[in-house]
């Protein structure tokens, strides 16, 4: 019995393209292409890119002025519920950066980390809104809050920051959504 090597190979290769192509095409159809809509029908909101990985789904956006984080943040899970499936949602504004807006916030963010760590949350909106009207400029400070984060929103003229701060003590360590 002799093993022909051509017909071997084609088989192997037209397999291995059928598998990979398959879950690739279900990638894209199935996961991505849902998603997109459902961040591109939110107002104020610009897909910059999106990465799907096993256990996370993970989006970078840009936000017009005055969009909520938290209501972008609960949309995509509302509506991209199916296509997200039980994946963590990780999302990162990718705004321009402002460094006034930056320098502000690395002023303020002992105070909100304290609140952070001792769970005093309602400290936070009362500190920002303080510091904001010290600095005498036209800052604006919103903060909101849900049962995973608590989002602040700096604006300052045309320029916005986004944080979203985790909730769980064991993510303080690292705010990766800066």
């Amino acid at each position: 019995m002799k093993i022909r090597l051509l017909p071997v190979l084609t088989s192997v290769v037209i397999s291995a393209a059928v598998l990979f192509g398959g879950y690739f095409g279900y990638q894209s159809y199935a996961m991505e292409n849902p998603l997109n809509k459902v961040v591109s029908s939110i107002p104020g909101v610009e897909l910059v890119s999106m990465n799907l990985g096993g256990t996370e789904a993970s989006m970078e956006l840009k936000l017009a002025p005055g969009t909520s984080l938290r209501e972008v943040y609960d949309r995509i899970m509302k509506d991209g519920g199916t296509a997200l499936g039980k994946k963590e949602l990780n999302l990162k504004v990718v705004n321009a950066d402002s460094p006034k807006l930056d320098a502000w916030w690395s002023s303020a963010l002992f105070e909100v980390a304290q609140a952070m760590e001792t769970k005093q949350y309602a400290k936070i909106p009362a500190a920002l809104e303080a510091r904001a009207q010290q600095s005498g400029g036209g800052l604006k400070v919103a903060t909101e809050m849900d049962n995973k984060f608590v989002y602040i929103t700096l604006t300052d003229g045309a320029n916005s920051k986004y944080v979203m701060l985790p909730r769980t003590p064991a993510q303080l360590g690292v705010w990766p959504n800066e």
